[in-house]
């Protein structure tokens, strides 16, 4: 392990945090929190809006990418929407967004049956999704900073734990045939006072590199300089699989269960909830391994772990194994989207444009992702068409390395 990528904190030495910072760090785990709650009501009710809606798996495909268009579009300027606004500030608008899109997606599935309605709450959903995601991610690793330890997996795991409640919140709903309308608006409503609350505790604007007195071509040539730089297009490349690796769970993991398993639409749910327990555990505890050995050693374990947990629950013969594939890909995607983001934001001055970058990149497998997995379960099935996921952890792993701090830049600086 090289000393760049080694733990800088030393918890016995370390000065105090200042309470701003510790109620900056609550609001952040809040936001992440209730973003995961609100994507997770939405995949939950996947097989029900299918069902209601009458559509293959191809159709649903091409459904799904209405929300990744929405959050692609929202991740090249969201940075600089971030650097103008703030972090809270964005967060609030485009958590309001994303209640807009929850509400109509239920509305228009559940009561209209329009899909074409159905793909313009998905895109909004999906903008406001994005948009929130670039600014949690800039305020979490100024956080991240300013608290001196490795804490952006656990705002990740924050974010798990909303979906983890917004999946059994989803099963109990499609178990008791609550509609779809009634479910998303009412979460809609949560997710959106509960943002606005837990932003008001983020940290000043001009703490974080975010202030809008910067000049505006300053930020734009900074934005566009980071489109150039090698680093950040590896980090970048890095997480957009890594993204795939989560996605395709969130998009087809309760259908491909319910299809090639033969399990019920309530226990599909089930099943994507134990992928995202997984998922938090891992996000939980891997912050101990990262201070302890490093982002590269900890991302190459993690990695060979989500691809043979995928290949596990895809090729399973039995459903308890094939469930506990489902635990071991989401332990073992936990931790390369987050620490991308973290690799990103090293250099605090120049996070916001690499960190709307290699989002963009990131976000590009969630345009991507799920045509591609529809059209392809339609010729191999739902279920056997996740097989892509462990071909393309693979050859990732020779750009793990690529997630160390550059010279002269520690991962996680200690306070002053």
């Amino acid at each position: 392990m090289s000393p760049a990528d080694a733990p800088v904190a030393d918890p016995v030495t370390a000065p105090a945090i200042p309470r701003p910072v510790l109620a900056a760090r609550n609001g952040v785990a809040v936001v992440f929190a209730l973003n995961g709650l609100a994507v997770a009501s939405w995949f939950s009710r996947v097989p029900a809006v299918r069902e209601a809606l009458g559509l293959s798996a191809g159709r649903l495909g091409l459904l799904l990418l209405a929300m990744s268009i929405g959050a692609l579009l929202a991740m090249p300027t969201a940075g600089l929407v971030t650097q103008r606004l703030g972090a809270a500030r964005t967060v609030t608008v485009s958590t309001l967004l994303v209640a807009v899109g929850m509400t109509v997606v239920g509305v228009s599935a559940g009561l209209a049956g329009s899909l074409p309605w159905v793909a313009v709450g998905l895109f909004a959903l999906g903008y406001g999704s994005g948009a929130c995601d670039v600014a949690m991610n800039i305020e979490g690793a100024a956080v991240e900073r300013r608290l001196g330890r490795t804490v952006m997996p656990r705002f990740h795991a924050a974010w798990s734990l909303g979906s983890v409640a917004g999946a059994a919140i989803g099963a109990g709903a499609a178990r008791v045939g609550l509609p779809i309308a009634a479910h998303l608006a009412a979460l809609a409503v949560v997710v959106l006072v509960g943002t606005l609350l837990a932003a008001r505790n983020f940290l000043p604007a001009t703490d974080t590199g975010t202030s809008a007195d910067a000049d505006p071509a300053a930020r734009r040539g900074g934005l566009l300089a980071a489109w150039k730089e090698p680093r950040t297009l590896l980090v970048g490349l890095l997480v957009l699989v890594m993204a795939f690796t989560e996605g395709s769970a969130n998009d087809w993991l309760a259908v491909a269960f319910v299809d090639g398993h033969d399990v019920s639409e309530a226990a599909g749910a089930a099943v994507f909830g134990v992928f995202v327990v997984g998922m938090t555990f891992g996000r939980t505890v891997g912050t101990v391994a990262l201070d302890r050995w490093g982002r590269v050693p900890v991302l190459l374990a993690t990695i060979l772990l989500a691809a043979g947990g995928a290949t596990l629950a895809v090729l399973a013969g039995s459903g308890p194994v094939a469930i506990v594939g489902v635990a071991l890909w989401g332990l073992g995607a936990s931790l390369g989207f987050p620490v991308g983001m973290s690799a990103a934001a090293d250099d605090e001055d120049r996070a916001p444009a690499r960190v709307s970058v290699v989002a963009v990149i990131g976000y590009t497998a969630f345009l991507g992702g799920p045509p591609l997995l529809g059209l392809l379960g339609d010729h191999v099935g739902t279920l056997r068409a996740l097989l892509v996921v462990p071909l393309l952890l693979i050859p990732t792993l020779a750009l793990v390395p690529v997630l160390r701090p550059p010279a002269g830049v520690r991962a996680v600086p200690v306070p002053e």
